[in-house]
């Protein structure tokens, strides 16, 4: 069954956007143009393929024909440069990353591939917890990820790409004052704690690891990789951080651990989608490289 690809096109940005305004603005045609395009694409294939929501998204049957868009952009794009004669056409490379990779080695990455690839490499990050990234892959919203899943999402290859070690901190302020008395469950369920969001299930691990049980002390939410460091750093609370993130305020003493010696290792591999576009394959060498020269082997 050939689809038209104006209609496929449409269908990818209103996805992408999030909008069908959004995705008029970015194909330059009218919102009613979009609209039935997308409609005529939904009759060709027998089903509803976008949830008209805020944001839309894909429905079950959108996510398999989002990634054959992407797919589909990604090889046109890829032939098209390479008989261009060195022009470089438009390619975006949608990537899942955890936050914390995001704030330390990934941009080294990026920069790398953008480098390596030209001024028409752009890129979509989505910002999602590494236990949770996969599922972006399945849902076909990205074409690689950070993931700490090992098991390849179907169509997908993965690779290792190390271990990002992660210490439970606090200022020695806030140590002095929640545990003069030592790191215990009697301690822990009292001592105010910073989460990420609520995917982070990293404080949870520790606090199982040091005392067999599960609790829920206070909890401040702080969705930013960098204020989340500031805010141990400023003694709101403890929480897991990335040596990478920490390793001057280590050095100087301006965080210490709860428990000397007794770390969260949270290993990373890389999926990505198995399709042979030079832009991917140069971002994966990227990401090999820039995780080799940060992440624990």
């Amino acid at each position: 069954m050939a689809l038209d690809s104006a209609q496929l096109s449409a269908f990818a940005a209103v996805i992408d956007e999030g909008s069908f305004e959004r995705a008029a603005a970015v194909l330059h045609v009218t919102r009613s143009a979009v609209s039935q395009r997308v409609k005529l694409l939904e009759e060709r294939v027998g089903q509803v393929l976008v949830r008209r929501a805020t944001p839309c998204t894909p429905t079950d049957a959108g996510q398999a024909l989002y990634r054959h868009a992407r797919e589909v952009a990604l090889s046109e794009a890829d032939a098209l440069d390479a008989i261009g004669g060195g022009q470089h056409t438009s390619i975006r490379l949608a990537i899942g990353v955890n936050a914390d990779s995001l704030g330390t080695w990934f941009p080294a990455a990026m920069a790398h591939a953008h480098a390596a690839e030209g001024p028409g490499l752009t890129f979509d990050i989505h910002v999602e917890d590494q236990d949770h990234s996969a599922n972006l892959l399945r849902e076909g919203r990205v074409m690689a990820a950070v993931t700490a899943d090992p098991q390849p999402v179907q169509g997908c290859q993965v690779l290792p790409l190390g271990t990002l070690r992660y210490r439970a901190l606090a200022s020695p302020a806030f140590m002095q004052r929640h545990f003069a008395q030592g790191v215990n469950a009697a301690s822990l369920v009292q001592a105010p704690m910073l989460v990420f969001n609520r995917k982070d299930a990293l404080q949870g691990r520790f606090v199982r690891r040091i005392t067999r049980r599960a609790f829920t002390p206070p909890v401040h939410w702080l969705p930013d990789a960098h204020a989340f460091v500031a805010a141990t750093r400023a003694g709101l609370g403890w929480g897991m951080t990335p040596d990478p993130m920490v390793e001057r305020d280590l050095k100087t003493g301006a965080l210490v651990e709860l428990v000397p010696g007794r770390p969260v290792d949270v290993p990373l591999y890389w999926q990505y989608w198995r399709l042979n576009v030079r832009a991917l394959h140069r971002m994966t060498e990227a990401v090999q490289l820039a995780a080799a020269q940060t992440l624990l082997s």
